[in-house]
C-alpha cells in the first residue's frame, strides 16, 4: 500500500458525516468512490484485498467491455485479442490492483463508448439514455472521464454520424458533473498543487504512444475505418487536452487518462486479427513475453512512490509506547493514518487537530514555538521523514522541526524503506550517557 491508497483507506473508513464534511474541504474528485468504499468497508472490512478488490473487477469489466467494442467494431476475434492485449497492459494491471478511482472510471468510459457505438446503430433512445448516465457516473468517480466526450465528438464527425441525439446525452452528462466541476475548482490548488508541468520524459510518453496508434491506423492491411475512428481518439484526444492544457495549469498524470489505453488495444487487437492465425497467436505470446518484466514490476513495492506497510512494520519494531512522532513533512501523516492502533501508542508533537477533527487529510499543526517547547519535552522521538535529496517544506513549522532535531537531538538509528526514512532522536542528556543509551538501543 503507497500513500494515496493510505488516503482512500482512512478517508473510506470515517463515519459518513465526516466523510462529506471532508470532501467540502478536499478531494471532492473523488468523493463518490470515497462513498462507494465507505459502503465496501461497512459490508466487509477486509483490509488489503477489500481496499483493491472494487478496481480488480473493474478491470475485469473493462476489459470485458473492450473486447466487446472489437467485436462490435470487426468481429469476434478482434475482440478477443483486443481484450486480451488490454489486460497485457502493464498500466491496466497496476491500477487493478490499486485502492484508487481510475480502474472504475475506464471500465465506465469503456462502457459508455460501446452504449455509444450502439446508440448510433439504432433508432431507440434507450442506448443514449445509458450512454449519458453512465458516462454521467463516471465523470463523477473522476471529472478528468469527461474528456472522453471530445474523443467521442471526433468520432462522430470521422463518421459523418448525426449529432443531435450525441449532444443532448453530451448536455446532460456536463449538467449532472457541473456541480463537482464547480467544487473541485475551488479546491484545485489544494488538490494539484504538488504538479509541476509536465516533463519532457511525459511528452515523449504521450507522443510515442500516439505515433504508434496513429502507425498501427495507417497501415493499409490493417487499418479499419470504423474502429480507428473510435479507436484513435479514445488514444489521443483525452490525453493530449490534458497534457495541452497542463502547460496553463498543471494537472497532467497519465493515470487520470488510463482509460485512453482501450483505444491502443482495440488497434492493436485488429492489427493482430489481420495477421495470419499462427502469426497472431506467436505474436501475442511475444508481446506478453516482452511486457512480462514490466508486469513483474508492477507488483512490487518499488513501483510506487513509498511502501506505507514497509513504514508502518519499521515504526512498530523501532518505538515504544509514548514515543513522540514527527512528520517531516506533515502531509507524511498519512503513512500511519490507516494504521490507528499504531499511531494511537505514539505522541504526535505537531498534531493540533485531527485529520477527522480539521475535515483534512493530514490533519492541522500547532505553531512553530508551540512544536519547539513540545519537542524540548519529549526524551525520545521517531521521525518519518522522505528520502535523501527530497526538497524541503520552507513553512516556519517544517523548520522548526528540522532545526530543533538538529540543535538538541542525536540521531541513534536510521532505517530507509522504499520511498521514506525512520529515524530515531534521542535527547541530548548530560555528557557521557548518550553514547549508552544509542548503544542499548541498537543492542536491542
Amino acid at each position: 500500500m503507497w500513500r494515496d491508497e493510505s488516503v482512500t483507506c482512512q478517508a473510506a473508513h470515517r463515519p459518513l458525516g465526516r466523510l462529506l464534511a471532508l470532501l467540502g474541504h478536499i478531494d471532492a474528485v473523488h468523493g463518490l468512490y470515497y462513498l462507494l468504499l465507505h459502503g465496501v468497508f461497512a459490508l466487509w472490512d477486509g483490509g488489503l484485498v477489500a481496499l483493491r478488490l472494487p478496481s480488480v473487477l473493474a478491470t475485469a469489466l473493462a476489459a470485458a467491455g473492450v473486447g466487446a467494442l472489437g467485436t462490435r467494431l470487426a468481429g469476434p476475434r478482434t475482440g478477443v485479442l483486443a481484450g486480451v492485449v488490454f489486460a497485457l497492459f502493464p498500466a491496466t494491471q497496476q491500477y487493478a490492483q490499486e485502492g484508487r478511482s481510475y480502474a472504475l472510471v475506464t471500465a465506465g468510459v469503456v462502457w459508455a463508448t460501446y452504449l455509444l457505438l450502439r446508440g448510433l446503430g439504432s433508432a431507440g433512445r434507450g442506448w443514449w439514455a445509458g450512454y449519458g448516465v453512465l458516462l454521467a457516473v463516471a465523470c463523477w468517480v473522476h471529472e478528468f472521464a469527461a474528456l472522453v466526450l471530445c474523443a467521442h465528438a471526433m468520432t462522430l464527425w470521422l463518421l459523418r454520424m448525426p449529432w443531435r441525439r450525441w449532444g443532448v446525452a453530451a448536455a446532460g452528462v456536463l449538467v449532472a458533473v457541473a456541480p463537482l466541476a464547480v467544487i473541485s475548482a475551488r479546491q484545485a490548488d489544494r488538490q494539484l498543487g504538488w504538479l509541476g508541468r509536465p516533463s519532457l520524459a511525459m511528452w515523449l510518453a504521450f507522443l510515442a504512444v500516439s505515433a504508434l496508434g496513429l502507425l498501427l491506423s495507417r497501415v493499409p492491411s490493417l487499418s479499419d475505418r470504423t474502429l480507428t475512428a473510435v479507436a484513435l481518439p479514445l488514444l489521443i484526444v483525452p490525453p493530449g487536452l490534458l497534457i495541452t492544457g497542463s502547460l496553463l495549469k498543471p494537472c497532467y498524470v497519465d493515470r487520470y487518462v488510463l482509460y485512453a489505453l482501450a483505444g491502443l488495444a482495440l488497434l492493436a487487437g485488429l492489427a493482430l486479427d489481420r495477421l495470419p492465425a499462427h502469426l497472431g497467436r506467436a505474436a501475442v505470446c511475444l508481446l506478453a513475453l516482452a511486457l512480462l518484466p514490466a508486469s513483474l514490476a508492477v507488483r512490487t513495492p518499488e513501483s510506487r512512490k513509498d511502501d506505507v506497510v514497509a513504514v508502518a512494520q519499521t515504526v512498530r519494531k523501532l518505538s515504544r509506547p509514548g514515543d513522540g512522532v514527527l512528520f517531516l513533512p506533515a502531509r507524511r501523516r498519512e503513512w500511519l493514518m490507516s494504521y490507528p492502533t499504531l499511531y494511537a501508542r505514539l505522541n504526535d508533537l505537531a498534531l493540533a487537530r485531527s485529520p477527522a477533527a480539521s475535515r483534512t487529510l493530514q490533519g492541522t499543526e500547532l505553531p512553530a514555538d508551540t512544536i519547539r517547547t513540545r519537542l524540548l519535552a519529549t526524551p525520545r522521538v521517531i521521525a518519518l521523514t522522505d528520502p535523501d535529496g527530497q526538497p524541503l517544506d520552507p513553512f516556519p513549522e517544517e523548520s522548526v522541526k528540522r532545526r530543533t532535531l538538529r540543535e538538541h537531538f542525536q540521531e541513534c538509528g536510521r532505517v530507509r524503506v522504499w520511498g521514506a526514512q525512520v529515524v530515531v532522536y534521542v535527547r541530548k542528556p548530560a555528557p557521557g550517557s548518550l553514547a549508552l543509551r544509542c548503544q542499548y538501543r541498537e543492542r536491542r
